[in-house]
Parts: C-alpha cells; structure tokens; sequence
C-alpha cells in the first residue's frame, strides 16, 4: 500500500460524512484546535499533570487501589445492569465510528509514509549495487563504445550522484513537510482514546447507579433514606457523563473535519517530492543515451535487436565450454 493511496483514503472516507472547511486555515491554527484543552480535560490527570516520579510510595498506592476498585466494581455492576438501564447515544455512536475511520486511515498512513521513505533509499542503493556489477562487467571487456569509453562507468557514476544528491536531498524535506505532520496528527490518537475510555467508564457508572434506583423503586428498602442517597449519586453520576458525552459529540466531529486541510500542506508536498524525484532521475538517465552503443539502439528501433540477441546466443551455444558438462 503507498502513501498516496492512504492519503487517498484520508480524504474519501470521511468526505461524505465531513464538513467543507477553508483550506487557507493556518497549520498552527489546526494544531491548537486538534489539541483543544477542553479534550485534555477529561483525559486522566495523573498522565499529564502529574510525573508518578513525583508521587510518594503511599499515594500511588492509595492511587492504584482506588482504580483497582473502581474496575471490580464496574465488573460486578455489568450483571446488575439491564438492558432498560443501558444508555444509548447513536448521535454519538456514529461520531465515533467517523472518527475510528479516520484513525484507522491515520495510523495506516503514518506507517506507509515511513515506508515511503525506505523505498526510495531501498531504490537507489540497487540501482548502486547494479551499477557497480555492470561496472565490472564492461572493464573486463575488450569491447568499448566507439568512443573509446566505458559506459559502465558513467552509468555508475550517474546513479551515484543521484543517490548522493537527490535522495539525500529529498530526506530532510519529506520528513518535514510529510512524516513529521502525518505522525503528530497521529499522536493525538492516544489521548482522544483516553478520554473515549473515559467516557465508557462513566456510561458503566451511569447506568449501574440507574438501575440501583430501579431495585429500589421496585423493591423498597426498610430505610428510607437509602433512596434519595441513590438518586443523588445517579444525578452526579448523570452530570459527569452527559458532560464528557457532550463535549466528545462536539468536538470529535471538529477533528474529523480539519482532517482535509491539516493534509492538503502534505499532500502537496508528497506530490513535488515524487515529481522531484522522477525528474532528477529521468534527465541524469537520459544522459547516459549517448554513451551507448548507437547500432544497438537502431536495431532496437527497427525491431531487430531480438534477433541480432538471438544470433548471439547461437555463437555462445557452439562453444566447446557451453557442452561440456553434458558430455
């Protein structure tokens, strides 16, 4: 799979879901809105604002106990939770699933784009390593062009510069203009994941608290008090996570459409890098025309090159050395 496909899917699959935005938007103006500080907010504060390093032994504990029971006991409120107590948001469902499309396009297109980068280095060091045996094939031949020259050398000297000049030319502002944005659009996956963790974790509190209230209101407990508790703690729990529900809502479709204009700039340059590269390569190639052998490429033209390589062939098969392993 190449980059240009993947940039391809960036852009098609999410296009009839999206919103048109002006492509003129600032890249610094997307990366502050990408990294808006209302989503990190709800991210877990002990990732970001607090270094564990800086956390004593008795508080991590304390920490680390806490969520250990919070998860048992989400555990055990799954069996309790029925299906009238479930919360369902499909406004929000089909939010997360454009917003799992583009991730998936994202991380595919960050791996592709590394491997863009290796293919190209991968190319020229063959074209090199070719190079250099047909290098070696033409200093050992008595035949030279009419010139007196070896074309084997200018051909290797050619891919040489190429590999030396172009590529590593191209290096520096592929990473740039394509890696560097394509993987920080990417990082910001983890910490939107958090928060979308988060806000499971919140639905399974809401709906373990309104279905304590149901029980309640069906089976009447002997202290009467145990009720309002109850309600009280679905109101909190109701407030926690219509917050974080409705801050996910909207702003994960923000994301999703700034998608096309964060990388427009990519594109762009991933486009001139490819013509950089094809063009670089296709004139020093072209150079190396004069130095081959003019009747060949006349036969070539004139579609007798294969027999004169046919008749070639023949000579090497009546060569004693040709059969002597068959004797």
């Amino acid at each position: 799979m190449y980059v240009p496909y993947m940039l391809h899917l960036c852009f098609r699959d999410l296009s009839h879901l999206g919103q048109k935005k002006n492509n003129s938007i600032y890249r610094n103006f997307i990366k502050d809105k990408i990294h808006h500080q209302s989503i990190h907010s709800f991210i877990n504060p002990y990732s970001k604002q607090t270094n564990k390093q800086q956390l004593n032994k008795k508080e991590y504990t304390i920490m680390s106990w806490e969520g250990f029971k919070k998860a048992i006991n989400r555990a055990g409120n799954s069996v309790i939770v029925k299906n009238v107590d479930k919360t369902i948001d499909k406004e929000y469902d089909m939010e997360e699933r454009r917003y799992r499309v583009l991730q998936k396009a994202g991380d595919a297109l960050q791996k592709e784009a590394k491997g863009f980068l290796d293919s190209l280095r991968a190319v020229t060091a063959s074209q090199v390593t070719i190079a250099e045996v047909i290098s070696n094939l033409y200093d050992d031949s008595k035949y030279v062009s009419g010139g007196g020259y070896n074309v084997g050398n200018y051909y290797l000297q050619c891919v040489q510069d190429f590999d030396s000049e172009t590529v590593k030319q191209l290096d520096g502002p592929f990473r740039e203009t394509v890696l560097d944005p394509v993987t920080k659009f990417s990082s910001y996956f983890k910490e939107i994941d958090e928060a979308i963790k988060k806000r499971a974790h919140k639905k399974q509190d809401y709906d373990a608290a309104k279905a304590k209230v149901r029980r309640m209101i069906d089976k009447p407990a002997k202290d009467a008090s145990k009720l309002p508790r109850a309600e009280k703690e679905l109101g909190l729990s109701k407030d926690i996570f219509e917050q974080l529900n409705n801050q996910l809502k909207m702003e994960l479709p923000q994301l999703v459409s700034l998608r096309v204009p964060y990388y427009d700039p990519s594109f762009e340059a991933l486009i001139k890098i490819q013509l950089r590269f094809c063009t670089d390569g296709y004139t020093r190639l072209a150079q190396i025309q004069q130095y081959l052998d003019q009747q060949s490429r006349d036969d070539y033209a004139n579609g007798l090159l294969d027999d004169k390589i046919t008749d070639l062939l023949q000579q090497m098969s009546t060569l004693d050395i040709c059969a002597l392993g068959f004797k």
